[in-house]
């Protein structure tokens, strides 16, 4: 893959500034982490050269200085809100990210449960976790926030949350999804600590928008793509325009929020140390990226890739309609079409050739390999095969699995399991491969091809099932289908 981003000059740049910006403030800075702050493979993706740890790898470079703490909101709590990347509810994240912060060596403070206004989930879960001996606050929800200046800077807002008890310089105020609660947390410590006669400040670090690339650069596009849902849109900073004269972007969510949160500044400090939200920014990804033409395409390939989903999940009766005529307006101005992502084509010319699903595939060196659907075999099955096949430089008419060894599987399935469907998923077919690894040296040559797909792209004419969605994120292959059901059925 073309590398378009240095890690290491990131690495190197990101902990500096942010220890410049601790000096700034004197005792202690609260940051703000948007985004996703280990696993971040939206960055990766645009920014080939990006590592999905590279804010962890940074962190734990400041790791003596640092504390973690997490916040969820009560409501996401109530409602059992999911992470759709990973499949999972927001408090079972919390669980997750602790154990996994800890686990790489960083101090994980506290958990803040936000906009608390009595619910039992919320109550449930923070006896969990004090049970799990690890420390819970709570910030409740306050009337007119956050156009209610007085009221919030005052002892019946901010200050009836809890304090949250910090022991380090660095406190990195993270949560698991958007919209938790994570500026709030840090401004009304910004409070408690001005009470208590603390220097305390505030910055927030936020990968994207990449405030000094073009509004309308591909990278900063993507980004929106990825937001589309939200309904976040890229803009000029006009608070950084006015006082600077220099054009920066930021999005509107930040740009909105900043008058109110430089009144808050002053209500509590008498002033404003920023005077943008591009001020308030510590990011430096801008500077690192050393090949602009090729995070220009992989953003482009991004914008394609998030438009299929959106047009899946709108097949699954999903309604996000909107969100789909945005990744359109976004793919007009990025002069884009989905015939730009190479494996479309050649997937839906083989299913139009054999009238039945199938599945294109590009190797890391551009190559297309092909599969499709057979009595055996689902097509993402059998493109997996095709293409350990020629990574592995194997004849195409070798049989890396004997039919006689999928037969039982099929009878398992069909006969003991209650499937109507007999043909392997790809989950099914590599633990048949790995079975056949043991006494083939072929198979074992194939199964040892499988690293060399992380990266790869692959396109298929149905819509997957969610075994097979997961098994190609697994093995870090970039999937999109067409938004069609492979079975014309009621229920699927």
């Amino acid at each position: 893959m073309k590398i378009g981003f240095d890690n290491d000059k990131y690495l190197s740049m990101q902990s500096e500034h942010i220890k410049e910006r601790i000096g700034q403030f004197g005792d202690k800075l609260y940051l703000e982490f948007g985004g996703k702050l280990f696993d971040d493979y939206h960055a990766s993706r645009v920014l080939p050269g990006f590592a999905p740890d590279s804010k962890l790898r940074m962190l734990l470079q400041l790791a003596d200085q640092a504390e973690v703490v997490i916040v969820i909101s009560a409501a996401d709590i109530e409602k059992s809100k999911v992470r759709h990347d990973l499949g999972i509810t927001y408090d079972v994240d919390v669980l997750r990210l602790i154990q996994e912060f800890q686990g790489k060596g960083l101090y994980v403070g506290s958990v803040v449960i936000t906009q608390y206004s009595g619910q039992s989930g919320a109550d449930q879960f923070k006896v969990k976790l004090e049970h799990m001996g690890i420390r819970v606050y709570r910030h409740y929800c306050i009337e007119g926030y956050p156009s209610n200046i007085p009221l919030i800077v005052s002892d019946e807002g901010y200050g009836k949350n809890d304090y949250i008890e910090t022991s380090r310089p660095l406190v990195v105020i993270t949560a698991p999804g958007p919209g938790s609660g994570k500026m709030a947390t840090c401004l009304s410590q910004l409070y408690h600590e001005n009470k208590r006669g603390i220097k305390a400040g505030y910055a927030k670090f936020e990968t994207f928008p990449i405030w000094n690339l073009p509004l309308k650069h591909p990278v900063n596009l993507a980004y929106e793509a990825a937001t589309a849902d939200l309904n976040d849109v890229n803009m000029i900073d006009p608070f950084h325009l006015e006082a600077y004269g220099k054009t920066t972007v930021n999005y509107n969510r930040d740009v909105d929020i900043f008058p109110v949160l430089n009144a808050i500044f002053e209500g509590i400090y008498g002033s404003s140390p920023y005077k943008s939200p591009t001020d308030m920014g510590v990011n430096m990804a801008g500077f690192c990226i050393c090949d602009d033409e090729v995070c220009c395409e992989a953003s482009k390939q991004e914008i394609i890739r998030r438009y299929y989903q959106a047009l899946n999940r709108l097949a699954k009766e999903d309604d996000n309609s909107d969100e789909v005529y945005k990744l359109k307006l976004l793919m007009n101005q990025a002069k884009i079409t989905p015939e730009m992502r190479s494996v479309v084509g050649p997937c839906l010319k083989r299913a139009e050739e054999l009238s039945c699903p199938a599945a294109a595939l590009e190797l890391d060196d551009g190559r297309i390999v092909t599969g499709k659907t057979s009595d055996l075999l689902g097509a993402s099955a059998a493109v997996l095969l095709n293409a350990i096949k020629v990574l592995g430089d194997i004849p195409d008419d070798v049989h890396l699995i004997a039919p006689s060894a999928i037969e039982p599987i099929q009878v398992l399935k069909t006969g003991y399991l209650g499937s109507k469907n007999p043909r392997l998923h790809t989950d099914e077919v590599l633990i048949a491969l790995s079975m056949s690894a043991a006494t083939d040296e072929t198979a074992k040559k194939a199964l040892a091809q499988l690293p060399k797909l992380r990266g790869c792209q692959v396109h298929t004419s149905v819509m997957l099932s969610n075994v097979d969605i997961k098994t190609f994120k697994k093995l870090g292959v970039q999937l999109t289908s067409e938004p069609v059901y492979e079975h014309n059925k009621l229920y699927h």
